[in-house]
């Protein structure tokens, strides 16, 4: 058995302190965060803006006859959705990488572009459902009241839509900063292209890799519980 933690422990120290290769994981970490942070920063913007256009065309669908540039807008947005929900984030990432900044070096701009508008089509449908969950009911008793449609929208409706929508929202910023793991695919050196720089140093695979799937797993439970804090509190504000 002490064998065993020996043997356990020399691996350790082995993959992680000879060398200084733990300083590997630390800067593939912050490279993780930063694109992710800075990938939420430009999606959560796009979709709801996105979203809450979508869900305008929606409510008022059938009930008001749009101009042509309106209409036109309202075609782009949807094709954008589309087109980004239908093909792999990889391929966008490709994409944005290899043809848009072809020639050019700007693999961190072209890995938060890419993420961005990704995760801002997903979140998109995020606030457009959260949007329509709201009863139209309330929309019309806020016109009752004297609110104008944008008073209504911003004081009635939009703090309930962002409330509905925050579970889904805080599962899209879950699954934006496991989908950067393919940013190595780019030559960008994040927490899992960490692994095999470290792999390629010392022929070994299970402690890397198992470091990198604790990392992970303590980033998501920890975001995890920072959303179950606060959609808590949000719930102790309903009750006041």
């Amino acid at each position: 058995m002490f064998d065993f933690f020996k043997e356990i422990f020399d691996g350790f120290v082995f993959n992680f302190i000879e060398g200084d290769r733990w300083k590997l994981l630390v800067d593939g970490l912050w490279v993780t965060l930063k694109i992710t942070g800075l990938s939420a920063l430009l999606g959560i913007p796009i979709g709801f803006l996105v979203g809450l256009v979508r869900a305008i065309e929606e409510r008022d669908s059938g009930k008001r006859k749009h101009s042509f540039p309106v209409k036109c807008l309202f075609k782009v947005l949807d094709i954008y959705v589309t087109v980004i929900r239908g093909t792999p984030v990889m391929v966008q990432l490709l994409i944005i990488n290899f043809v848009v900044f072809v020639g050019f070096d700007f693999k961190m701009l072209a890995a938060v572009i890419a993420f961005g508008l990704n995760s801002g089509a997903y979140t998109s449908e995020i606030f457009r459902s959260g949007i329509l969950s709201v009863d139209f009911g309330q929309t019309e008793a806020g016109r009752s009241l004297g609110l104008t449609s944008a008073q209504t929208l911003w004081k009635i409706v939009m703090p309930q839509a962002i409330k509905n929508a925050l579970p889904a929202l805080g599962n899209e910023l879950i699954t934006l900063l496991k989908e950067t793991s393919i940013v190595g695919y780019i030559a960008l050196i994040d927490l899992t292209k960490s692994y095999s720089i470290i792999q390629s140093r010392t022929f070994s695979a299970f402690w890397p890799l198992i470091a990198i799937a604790f990392i992970y797993l303590v980033l998501v439970v920890g975001m995890s519980k920072l959303l179950n804090i606060f959609e808590r509190r949000l719930r102790k504000s309903d009750k006041r």
